[in-house]
């Protein structure tokens, strides 16, 4: 008998991980599991299992991460879509692009997606970025780069604009109005919730971004690939000396303008002041790693355009997460801190009058 998908930590037995380990090919017998929390858990509940072997014939390793649903009812159901996207990813995405990743090992959902299951290699000693401190020079260049193995081999393939594992797909006019819609809704409700700690000069700001998402989202630049979405710190892994890094939670997996991932990851994960000065190299970094992936046909210039236009996946994401997920006293004080950065980015980048004149109809 099947063995059912564990829904609690507890549930995540010897048997279990047995049964599912030895499904990929030689018998495997774990005798013992120990499964301690980890991670931040705003979208799931991650766990580290630790497992001691009656008999691994395979080699496999003796510390997995696995990834269960929110414990939250109310957060479990407004992120099942993400549940399916993650499961896509890994199932008919993971093995056709480069992107660094934790290999996984298990990935199993229910018909409803109120049962998930994602089993991944455990990247220890590599920390989890964080998200209100920020990160350097070097950990940036690593992500850029790392984008870059997404974006490059899905590069305007048509076949990504109808894959049925998307949590954010490319809109039609109605559903461009809609979100546009959604989106200044959400200012409004950010600005009376975190408008004291934002200032009016980012009140302001985002106001004025999240009005124009109905354009911004459905500008027709040409350029689409498969993105990551939630694209920053918090998901991300790096080994001790930053020589590394895996990219983790496909739960926001879209497509759309590829430069979306870029601007949102060094508007919202890097000090204004280190962002400023250091985001064309990391653009041209980023440039560099997508041609020598095989992308043609896109210069430079037109990479720092679609960069300086991207920049409004900060506010928009934020505005989501804020708005649509279970609030916390970690979470109030992430989202203030990536919406500074993100609006003194739009600003100094001039995005709202760019994205003006490259929607406005001639």
């Amino acid at each position: 008998m099947k063995t059912p998908i564990p829904r609690h930590p507890h549930e995540v037995t010897s048997r279990w991980l047995s049964d599912v380990l030895s499904a990929r090919g030689e018998p495997v017998d774990v005798a013992t599991v120990d499964v301690v929390p980890v991670g931040t858990g705003q979208t799931g509940a991650t766990y580290r299992v630790a497992a001691g072997y009656t008999d691994n014939p395979a080699g496999l390793p003796d510390s997995f991460v696995i990834k269960l649903p929110a414990g939250d009812d109310a957060v479990r159901d407004r992120v099942v879509l993400g549940y399916r996207s993650e499961c896509a990813f890994y199932a008919d995405v993971a093995d056709r692009v480069a992107i660094p990743i934790p290999q996984c090992f298990h990935c199993e959902i229910s018909a409803d997606a109120t049962e998930y299951a994602l089993l991944l290699a455990d990247r220890a000693p590599a920390a989890q970025g964080d998200q209100i401190a920020g990160c350097d020079e070097r950990q940036a260049r690593l992500a850029v780069t790392a984008l870059a193995g997404l974006h490059a081999p899905t590069w305007c393939d048509e076949q990504w604009l109808t894959f049925p594992g998307l949590a954010m797909t490319q809109l039609d006019e109605a559903g461009a109005k809609g979100m546009g819609d959604i989106a200044a809704m959400c200012a409004q409700t950010m600005v009376e919730r975190l408008g004291s700690q934002l200032g009016d000069a980012d009140c302001e700001t985002l106001t004025a971004a999240l009005g124009l998402i109905t354009p911004w989202v459905s500008a027709p630049l040409g350029r689409f690939a498969l993105i990551h979405g939630d694209y920053r710190l918090d998901n991300m892994l790096f080994n001790p000396d930053d020589s590394q890094i895996w990219v983790v939670d496909w739960q926001t997996l879209g497509v759309g303008l590829p430069a979306r991932d870029l601007a949102y990851f060094t508007a919202t994960s890097l000090a204004p002041e280190l962002r400023s000065a250091v985001e064309a190299d990391l653009v041209a970094a980023y440039h560099a790693a997508l041609l020598g992936h095989g992308v043609t046909g896109y210069d430079w210039e037109t990479c720092w355009q679609d960069y300086r236009f991207g920049v409004l996946q900060a506010p928009l994401i934020c505005a989501f997460g804020l708005v649509f997920s279970a609030g916390t006293d970690r979470g109030d004080d992430m989202f203030v801190t990536m919406l500074r950065r993100a609006c003194r980015a739009i600003r100094e980048l001039d995005t709202l009058e760019l994205v003006r004149q490259l929607t406005v109809p001639t």
